[in-house]
């Protein structure tokens, strides 16, 4: 039987990670978890751009025995109760952990997702999305004039239209300037509950290991990053 993994996290949580190799030790990047906290195993959902380089660009690089170091999980985006997720492009990262628990227990469908992308190729798990949330998940795309899903931004135009009850919890998730937009309206027309994601960062941290696990990488028998 698999072995419970010993890195204790909350859903919506995340951790900095680098790379251990020399001249990468230092250079840092949050990512969140977005496994179940009881899975014999972490993992992290990260978009690899290895063109721009960078600590993303280095973990495209990763074999089987290379090292990674995790710190301290931190974050601010915790379920509070049913409510709205508004996520854009990565930003859905820090609700994937969320869903899915909420998934488990029943309960997902009680809340509403917004998730908006460039492209239709941007969106990410789109079919699990829709699986765990059903009608209630709503994708919108912003530079695709022919996208199969609603073309319009999320501003008050639109919030006002979709959003049927502005007393629920709302959870925000994206680029900072996406994330001052959507308070400042939500704001506006009265919600009260909040949460949106902070980086403070956190010097504290140990090493995973890499190792093979059905063809993808893992660490110490216990680490899935995909």
């Amino acid at each position: 039987a698999a072995t419970k993994h010993y890195f204790i996290f909350r859903p919506g949580q995340a951790t900095e990670i680098s790379v251990n190799k020399e001249g990468w030790l230092d250079k840092k990047n949050p990512f969140t978890f977005t496994c179940l906290t009881d899975a014999p195993y972490l993992e992290f959902t990260i978009k690899l751009y290895p063109e721009r380089g960078g600590v993303t660009g280095q973990l495209s690089l990763l074999n089987p025995g290379d090292e990674i170091i995790l710190r301290k999980p931190w974050g601010c985006i915790e379920y509070k109760g049913p409510g709205y997720f508004i996520a854009g492009g990565a930003g859905i990262t820090p609700f994937l952990a969320i869903l899915r628990q909420l998934q488990r227990e029943g309960k997902a469908r009680e809340s509403k997702l917004f998730y908006t992308n460039k492209t239709d190729q941007d969106i990410i798990l789109v079919d699990e999305l829709k699986e765990i949330l059903g009608n209630s998940a709503h994708f919108t795309v912003t530079r695709q004039a022919d996208s199969a899903y609603d073309t319009r931004r999320i501003d008050e135009n639109f919030l006002n239209a979709e959003i049927d009850d502005f007393g629920r919890h709302f959870y925000v998730c994206g680029p900072d300037p996406m994330i001052a937009a959507v308070n400042q309206i939500l704001e506006k027309l009265g919600a009260e509950f909040i949460a949106d994601d902070e980086y403070p960062g956190n010097p504290a941290g140990i090493g995973i290991r890499f190792r093979p696990t059905g063809g993808e990488a893992g660490g110490d028998g216990n680490c899935d990053c995909g």
